[in-house]
């Protein structure tokens, strides 16, 4: 038997040595499976954490859940790219997960993850893993995320692939602002950022505490890339737009945009993404551009490749509670035979 524990209070994951270090290790997957990630999550963001451990000897694997009300989730909000479960290097990833898996049909009915990858095989090893423990799974691509690999290019090479649009746009309106990057955590810097956003087209920040908190942390470690345009505007010299952007681990992670409508016409979006996509090319030398989630035609003119992320739900049988969502899902699946024969 492989022993499965759970961690509500996220200081015990910090007591506990080697779970600390797989959740905190420098630049492990990325930002979205750090414990610090999980902690602003929970205190920040009103999530109630349940992280699920096995180990097997020495080997980890962990799956971040939250609960809620109709059962659980992933411990994440909209603010991640990614969920999935972490393991440490010598886990065996599949006999772990199987093991959580089965330990969690136990104690619950239901659980819903996205937004899943599958690149590394994530989605289908949690598929596999919980069937084989007997729950009854669903499936479907729930978003799609654009990025970009950069195969060695320098940032020229990059800009020369670009739309023809994009790239005169960029030559006939760059010059109409000022670029200021940040590499390190301001409180001019974000005070500008706030400005911005709440001046933008964007719907109001769902936690912007918790988003200066990670901005803070990443600003710390080094890994925060932050631009501000200034331009003048009826006569005032001000902030326009921002991006915060963070790097690590060869990729950059594009998390936020935004610009003042009065500021539209000088495109100081298109100038700060451009900085910035130099910055990471040629300055951090990363190998891939990760625009997160969200299909939105903009994103096409940066990024030259899409993949999608996936939902999935995972329901015990031996719940009367679930029959009904069973059932829909099976008739969803004949109906879906009888369309293909």
């Amino acid at each position: 038997m492989i022993p499965v524990s759970y961690h509500v209070n996220l200081n015990e994951v910090q007591e506990a040595s080697d779970l600390a270090a797989l959740l905190d290790a420098p630049l492990a997957q990325g930002p979205f499976d750090r414990l610090a990630w999980f902690r602003g999550l929970a205190e920040d963001c009103g999530l109630t954490p349940l992280l699920a451990v096995a180990r097997q000897g020495d080997a980890l694997g962990v799956l971040p859940l939250a609960q809620t009300d109709d059962g659980l989730t992933a411990l994440a909000n909209w603010y991640a790219f990614t969920v999935r479960p972490v393991f440490s290097a010598n886990a065996d990833a599949p006999v772990l997960l199987t093991a959580i898996a089965r330990d969690l049909k136990a104690r619950h009915d239901r659980i819903t993850l996205s937004p899943v990858p599958n690149e590394k095989g994530e989605a289908q090893h949690l598929i596999d893993a919980f069937r084989k423990a007997g729950w009854f799974v669903t499936h479907e691509a729930c978003d799609t995320n654009h990025y970009l690999e950069v195969a060695g290019r320098s940032y020229a090479d990059y800009l020369a692939a670009r739309p023809g649009q994009l790239r005169t746009t960029l030559k006939r309106k760059a010059k109409k602002v000022a670029i200021t990057l940040h590499d390190r955590f301001t409180d001019q810097g974000w005070a500008d950022y706030e400005a911005i956003y709440a001046q933008s087209w964007k719907p109001e920040e769902g936690s912007p505490a918790f988003l200066k908190r990670f901005a803070q942390d990443e600003g710390r470690a080094g890994r925060l890339r932050l631009a501000v345009a200034h331009a003048e505007i009826e006569g005032v010299h001000q902030p326009v737009a921002a991006q915060l952007w963070t790097v690590e681990a060869g990729i950059a992670y594009i998390h936020k945009l935004a610009y003042i409508e009065a500021a539209k016409p000088l495109s100081p979006g298109t100038s700060l993404s451009a900085a910035l996509f130099e910055r990471v090319i040629d300055g951090d030398h990363v190998d891939a551009v990760d625009f997160g989630t969200g299909d939105d035609p903009y994103k096409r003119d940066w990024m030259e490749s899409q993949r999608p992320r996936y939902r999935l739900v995972m329901l015990r049988p031996a719940s009367p509670a679930q029959w009904p969502a069973i059932g829909k899902a099976l008739l969803k699946r004949v109906v879906g035979l009888l369309r293909a024969s």
